[in-house]
């Protein structure tokens, strides 16, 4: 769909996939909303490592957290690399997936 783009850069931060920030494109092809004023903050760079330990210390791919979680796949992977500003329904997904307390991941 969008070719071989590379790393684009948003504000001062790399991102490894296309932003659109069209919502409209978003919605039609079921994009995760990219946050490129959030994105690599303090805070969302913590919780999305946080994830991902735990994620790897149950020996889950990105893939099978996200289908346990019921999100999409690179959402995940955006989180993990601190890329979207994740809901608090998102985070107790995850947690929840992960047999954990939301607390945990903070």
């Amino acid at each position: 769909m969008f070719g071989r783009l590379g790393k684009l850069k948003i504000s001062n931060y790399w991102v490894s996939y296309p932003v659109v920030l069209c919502p409209s494109i978003c919605k039609a092809y079921g994009m995760a909303k990219p946050s490129p004023s959030h994105a690599g903050d303090a805070l969302l760079i913590s919780v999305g490592n946080a994830i991902r330990r735990a994620r790897r210390a149950l020996g889950m791919s990105q893939e099978a957290l996200a289908l346990a979680a019921e999100l999409d796949r690179s959402y995940v992977g955006g989180l993990e690399r601190g890329e979207h500003n994740l809901t608090l329904i998102s985070l107790a997904k995850i947690a929840r997936a992960l047999d954990m307390q939301v607390r945990d991941l903070l």
